[in-house]
């Protein structure tokens, strides 16, 4: 499924079976999750390189090696991120943080994703999966869950974690942060009930609107709507000490907010796309948490209305396309 543009449509598309280079992998793919980055990839809000291929939570069996490649096997499943490839000689790869490399390459975003039966990607950067996931369940850990861990990595040990936007990304980490013997607050639309109960249902000790303030000041809240007035909202919710941490690739303008809301030591900080150790360290946690993931699949040819209820906020959990049955 390509899109050719921003703000056009999705359009089926036969091409010949793509050659992995010397470093590549040729997957096969069984799931992709469609995450809200491909809604800014569509909508043009981030530099993406058209005609491309969206999508970057790919789960799929690995058809080709590359000649260059080692550490891999013919039929093994491997998921493959945001991330693609980072030059790794840049002072941020040289000092460990790829995921500000100067010269990054993005699945789904500068080079073609999942939204698709197969896909080549840097063999450097696919991430064994493990068994305990299905290739649906598994597929909105690639991202969701990444930039979830990450972001909540970045809260420190704060112990009462306030999630702004309760979707793919927030019903994953909500999981692990409740393992990890934390306080849980979800944050929705106002109005939104049934969203407030299946935050509720996966532990939450209390879910209400984005409008409301939660029974006692949070520690930290991690943002996952790309709603920059959510930031003044966050701040006046967190104790002093507290940090906000913006999860977002893209976000709406933050609006002017009173220095005071920023005084007692409170932090605001950006997630900035993820690294490898982000990928190792996250699955091993999910599957020490049991994380479950809550999917709604669509096949592959119905990208685009998979899109839409994303953007309609009509997806519990994760969206999931299929372009052949599941294993």
């Amino acid at each position: 499924m390509q899109l050719d543009g921003p703000g056009q449509p999705l359009r089926l598309v036969e091409r010949c079976l793509p050659q992995p280079k010397p470093y590549e992998l040729l997957i096969e793919i069984a799931a992709c999750g469609v995450c809200r980055t491909d809604l800014h990839v569509a909508d043009g809000e981030i530099p993406a390189h058209y005609p491309v291929v969206p999508g970057h939570e790919i789960v799929g069996r690995i058809l080709k090696i590359g000649s260059e490649v080692g550490g891999f096997e013919l039929g093994e499943r491997v998921g493959v991120p945001w991330l693609g490839r980072s030059c790794g000689v840049c002072p941020y790869c040289m000092t460990g943080r790829e995921n500000l490399c100067d010269a990054p390459e993005f699945t789904g975003c500068t080079r073609d994703g999942g939204y698709a039966t197969h896909v080549v990607a840097d063999a450097h950067y696919c991430l064994p999966i493990p068994g305990c996931f299905s290739d649906v369940a598994a597929a909105p850990l690639l991202c969701a869950g990444l930039i979830g861990w990450r972001a909540l990595r970045l809260a420190g040990d704060a112990q009462r974690i306030g999630l702004y936007g309760f979707g793919a990304a927030a019903h994953i980490i909500a999981q692990v942060a409740k393992w990890q013997g934390r306080e849980v607050y979800a944050f929705t639309k106002a109005g939104d009930i049934s969203g407030q109960d299946f935050a509720r249902s996966l532990g939450c000790v209390w879910a209400g609107g984005s409008d409301e303030m939660p029974p006692q000041p949070l520690d930290a809240a991690l943002l996952f709507a790309p709603v920059g007035a959510l930031v003044p909202a966050a701040l006046k919710a967190v104790a002093k000490g507290g940090r906000v941490v913006c999860a977002g690739i893209y976000m709406s303008d933050i609006p002017a907010f009173p220095y005071a809301d920023l005084w007692g030591e409170r932090t605001i900080r950006s997630v900035a796309n993820l690294t490898r150790e982000d990928g190792t360290s996250f699955f091993e946690i999910a599957e020490r948490a049991r994380v479950t993931t809550t999917t709604q699949m669509f096949p592959l040819e119905d990208a685009d209305a998979a899109m839409a209820a994303l953007r309609e906020g009509r997806v519990t959990g994760a969206a999931v396309l299929v372009p052949r049955v599941a294993r």
